[in-house]
């Protein structure tokens, strides 16, 4: 029993540490990139200054300047920003951690897909966290980066085949938590690994007298906006979890090809018109086809789910055995399944009345989708969650 306790209470700090950690950095973020395209030059700017802008909050007015490369001389105080980053990955692989890999036989693995013990898919996981971002960073330093729209459309590419083999082999919801946690630590390694280093030799050099390179600044530029059009996709896909009709349905790796696609596209538009260009409004024509597409996408049910093979239309009766069989040891009372102390979420399926009045929400995850029983845990077939699903629709209907 303490165990289950403790893994609960460990979730929920380290959820609560990692979204506060991710405001704060993806807050910080989306500022200063604001603020570079917003910068204006001016005639009576001191030498170096690439340009200012002038800002109003909190009932004061703030002249911001920012120096190409460098100041000619140090400054006495500097706040640097990278804290947030760090936080926010280290949070999220402790949780990553906490739920995926000590609890892998219910949301890393689905025995459905690909026969693994929790060993073999945390190992897969762990690796291909490493690999990818390897081969990321060996694209960035041998120069591919330097072709903006060919690295941007091969690393799209990269991303969608990544998805594509994760959902062959970790559950749907583990597959779109893989994805996001190899964006996320390309993301974060890029301000460990590239923009503060990069920072570091600036400072040292003008603490030396030296010149900086105006190499490092850039390099750290283009890392940067690298995260810039990787934020809104990873942010969809953190969540996701919470919402079964996008992993857990038989086009999950179209609908994350589609939110990679969709999240550079609507930064675009923002970048635009914080650089006071013209706004692309066809961004948000896009956006509502993507989405629309998503949300057929969604409707498709899980794999190997066919309703129009069942002879005869189901019954109440049908229903209540499948569910019996297959969620209330865990959605009961006095739950019987080793390590749950509580029924999930305070969700009760341990008789006709409490199955009944949860109808939709069975469907949601259990007939339109396949995300419980959780790893499919219970082995509910194929044609249970079609009987679920016939029975569901009709009542709807």
């Amino acid at each position: 029993m303490w165990g289950s306790i403790v893994s609960e209470w460990a979730s929920l700090l380290l959820r609560w540490l990692h979204v506060v950690a991710a405001i704060g950095w993806i807050g910080s973020s989306f500022y200063f990139i604001h603020l570079d395209l917003s910068l204006k030059p001016n005639a009576d700017l001191p030498d170096g200054v690439q340009g200012e802008a002038w800002q109003v909050h909190g009932g004061g007015f703030y002249r911001i300047m920012k120096y190409l490369v460098a100041p000619s001389q140090m400054p006495e105080e500097l706040t640097w920003f990278k804290w947030e980053a760090y936080t926010t990955w280290l949070s999220g692989f402790a949780l990553m951690v906490v739920v995926y890999y000590l609890e892998a036989d219910l949301f890393l693995v689905d025995k459905s897909i690909l026969d693994l013990t929790p060993a073999q898919a945390g190992l897969f996981s762990f690796s291909s966290l490493a690999l990818a971002w390897l081969l990321y960073e060996v694209a960035c330093r041998t120069g591919l980066a330097q072709r903006e729209l060919g690295f941007a459309i091969g690393g799209y590419l990269f991303l969608v085949a990544l998805t594509f083999a994760f959902t062959h082999v970790l559950s749907g919801r583990g597959a779109f938590n893989q994805i996001a946690a190899i964006i996320g630590t390309i993301m974060v390694a890029n301000v460990f690994a590239v923009i503060i280093p990069n920072q570091k030799k600036i400072v040292a050099a003008l603490i030396a007298g030296q010149a900086p390179d105006p190499k490092l600044g850039k390099t750290s530029k283009e890392r940067s906006v690298h995260n810039n059009y990787l934020t809104l996709p990873v942010v969809v896909l953190m969540i996701s979890n919470h919402y079964p009709l996008l992993y857990a349905t038989r086009f999950n790796w179209i609908i994350v090809a589609i939110i990679l696609a969709l999240g550079p596209v609507i930064r675009h538009f923002f970048n635009e018109r914080h650089a006071g260009r013209k706004s692309p409004w066809w961004v948000w024509g896009v956006a509502a086809a993507g989405t629309i597409a998503i949300l057929f996408l969604s409707a498709a049910g899980p794999r190997d789910v066919k309703t129009g093979a069942l002879s005869a239309q189901p019954t109440f009766a049908n229903v209540e055995e499948i569910v019996t069989s297959r969620c209330s040891m865990c959605h009961a009372a006095e739950p019987v399944w080793a390590g749950v102390v509580t029924a999930p979420k305070g969700i009760l399926l341990d008789g006709p009345e409490s199955i009944h009045r949860n109808l939709r929400l069975i469907g949601r995850v259990a007939a339109w989708s396949n995300a419980m029983p959780p790893g499919n845990i219970t082995e509910m077939t194929g044609e249970e969650r079609a009987v679920l699903a016939a029975y569901i629709g009709e009542q709807a209907r």
